[in-house]
C-alpha cells in the first residue's frame, strides 16, 4: 500500500465507551451502523485497550505517546505540562492545520487559555465539558476564551461544529481533534442522558453478561447510555458524510476511539479506574487512506499505539520518546515482532498495575495507599487473575489459587519488566495469599503455552 504523505486526520474521541456497545463486537441492538461499517471497510482493532482507565491520564496519553507516568498526568487534575508535545505540534510541524473540539481535562482551568491547550491553533473547547454544559446545554470556549452556545442535543451541536471546521478547510492539510462528553455520565445528575427521542428506547434490552451478573447500575443507567451511544454513531456517519460530499473521504484517515469503558460500579464504586475488561476495553477502528481495506487486526493493541500510527500513517517520523508502536505495519501484514500484551497503570482508586495477554489478566495493588497522591509503590500485592479463556467475564477470580502459581509468576515477572521498562523502578509484588480450588486445576500445556508463555516487550 503506498501512503498518502498528507491525508487529512480526524481523531473522533468518544468518553466511557465500552467495546461491546458496537455491533462488530457482539451488540445485538444495531446501536452502531457506522462504526461497524468502518471497522469492516476500514481496518478494525479488534482487541483494543487503553493504557490508563480514566480522563485525563488517558488523554495524555493519546496526546503524547507516553504513559500517563511519563506524560506527568497520572490522575485527574494535573495539567499537561507546557513542555510536552503534543499530536497538534508534530502536524503542525508537518504543515498541517489543527484544531480542537470538545473536552480537554488537560488544562487545569476553566476557559482553557492558550498555553494550556497543547498547541492547537483552533479551539472550540472545554476543560470539563461535563461542568460547563449538559445534553441540551452545550457550552464551549472559542480562540479568545469566549463562551459559545451551541444549539441541539450536545453530540449533534459538536458535530456540526466538526462539519463546520472540515468545509472552512477542506483546501488545507488538517488535523481535527473531536472530543466528545459521551457516553459519559452528566456528573451533576449521575445519570446518562439520551436524546429525547431515545431516552426509553432501550429499556429492558441487551445486557452485556458482566452487567447481567454484577449489575450494578446497569439496570437504572444502560438504556441511557445506549441511547448516547446511538447519537455518537449518527454523528460519526454524519462527519464521513461531510467528506464524502466534500471528495475528502479517501483521502482523510478517521480514528474512531474512547479513553476506556464502563463497568456501571460493578468492580468498584464508580464507573472505571479498574483492571477489568469492561474498563479497559474499548472500541478502535480506522478508515480512509492506508486504512481502507485494511481489514482486522487480532493483535493487542494500547491506546498509546495510536499516536505513533497516526503520525506514520502521514509520513510524519515518528519520535524516539514516544512509547508506543505504529501499527502500519501490521495493516501491511509485514512481519514483525508485536508484544502479545498491553500494559496498563490505574491511579486514584488504587495505585495499580495489569498486564492483558489474550488469554490471561494480571493484575496487582498499593496495599494501603488507595487514594493516595503518588504515581507508583515501592510493593504492590496479586489482587486478580483471570482466565479468559473459560472466563471472558471476569467473574472467577483465580488469584492465589495454587494450581495457577506458575502462571502468575510467570505474568509477574513480565509485569516487572514494563515496571522497570516504563517507570524506571523495581517495585516488590507480593503474592496472593495461597488457598486450593477443586474445581481448577492448571494443566502443563497451560502453563508453558507458546501462545503467551513465549511474549516479547519492545
Amino acid at each position: 500500500m503506498q501512503k498518502n504523505q498528507s491525508p487529512n486526520v480526524i481523531v473522533f474521541f468518544t468518553d466511557q465507551q465500552r467495546h461491546d456497545t458496537t455491533g462488530v463486537h457482539g451488540n445485538p441492538l444495531d446501536l452502531t451502523p457506522n462504526f461497524d461499517y468502518m471497522a469492516k471497510s476500514g481496518t478494525h482493532i479488534e482487541k483494543s485497550f487503553t493504557c490508563q482507565p480514566v480522563c485525563a491520564p488517558a488523554r495524555s496519553s493519546l496526546q503524547t505517546g507516553l504513559y500517563a507516568t511519563n506524560s506527568g498526568c497520572y490522575k485527574n487534575g494535573i495539567p499537561l505540562s507546557k513542555d510536552k508535545k503534543t499530536l497538534a505540534h508534530y502536524f503542525k510541524d508537518a504543515g498541517y492545520q489543527t484544531g480542537y473540539i470538545g473536552k480537554w481535562h488537560l488544562g487545569g482551568e476553566e476557559p482553557v487559555t492558550e498555553p494550556n491547550r497543547g498547541g492547537y491553533d483552533y479551539w472550540l473547547g472545554s476543560e470539563l465539558l461535563e461542568f460547563s454544559s449538559d445534553a441540551y446545554d452545550t457550552v464551549l470556549f472559542n480562540n479568545d476564551n469566549e463562551e459559545v452556545k451551541l444549539p441541539g442535543y450536545r453530540v449533534d451541536a459538536m458535530a456540526d461544529a466538526a462539519i463546520r471546521y472540515i468545509d472552512d478547510h477542506k483546501k488545507d492539510p488538517f488535523f481535527m481533534f473531536l472530543s466528545f462528553l459521551e457516553p459519559h455520565h452528566q456528573n451533576h445528575t449521575d445519570n446518562y442522558p439520551a436524546p429525547n427521542i431515545d431516552r426509553d428506547k432501550y429499556i429492558g434490552s441487551w445486557t452485556p453478561p458482566d452487567l447481567e451478573s454484577l449489575s450494578g447500575t446497569s439496570p437504572q443507567h444502560l438504556p441511557g447510555y445506549y441511547g448516547m451511544v446511538k447519537r455518537l454513531d449518527a454523528a460519526l456517519g454524519r462527519v464521513m458524510d461531510s467528506l464524502e460530499s466534500l471528495n475528502l473521504a479517501k483521502d482523510t484517515i478517521i480514528l474512531f476511539t474512547s479513553d476506556h469503558g464502563n463497568h456501571f460500579k460493578t468492580r468498584n464504586g464508580e464507573y472505571k479506574r479498574s483492571p477489568h475488561d469492561s474498563s479497559i476495553r474499548v472500541p478502535t477502528a480506522f478508515c480512509g487512506s492506508i486504512f481502507n481495506g485494511g481489514g482486522t487486526i487480532d493483535k493487542l493493541v494500547s491506546l498509546v499505539d495510536l499516536p505513533p500510527t497516526l503520525l506514520d500513517a502521514c509520513g510524519i517520523t515518528v519520535p524516539e520518546q514516544m512509547e508506543g508502536h505504529s501499527i502500519v505495519p501490521l495493516v501491511q501484514r509485514e512481519k514483525i515482532d508485536w508484544s502479545e500484551e498491553v500494559f496498563v497503570q490505574i491511579s486514584e482508586s488504587q495505585i495499580g498495575r495489569a498486564i492483558r495477554t489474550d488469554r490471561w489478566k494480571y493484575a496487582v495493588s498499593a496495599k494501603g495507599k488507595e487514594g493516595t497522591e503518588a504515581p507508583s509503590s515501592d510493593t504492590y500485592e496479586e489482587i486478580f487473575l483471570y482466565d479468559l479463556d473459560a472466563d471472558p467475564y471476569e467473574l472467577t477470580n483465580l488469584v492465589g489459587v495454587q494450581a495457577y502459581r506458575s502462571i502468575a509468576d510467570q505474568l509477574k515477572d513480565r509485569m516487572l519488566k514494563y515496571i522497570n521498562r516504563i517507570e524506571g523502578e523495581s517495585p516488590i509484588i507480593h503474592d496472593a495469599p495461597s488457598r486450593e480450588s477443586r474445581q481448577r486445576r492448571a494443566t502443563k500445556q497451560e502453563i508453558f503455552d507458546d501462545h503467551w508463555n513465549g511474549l516479547v516487550v519492545e
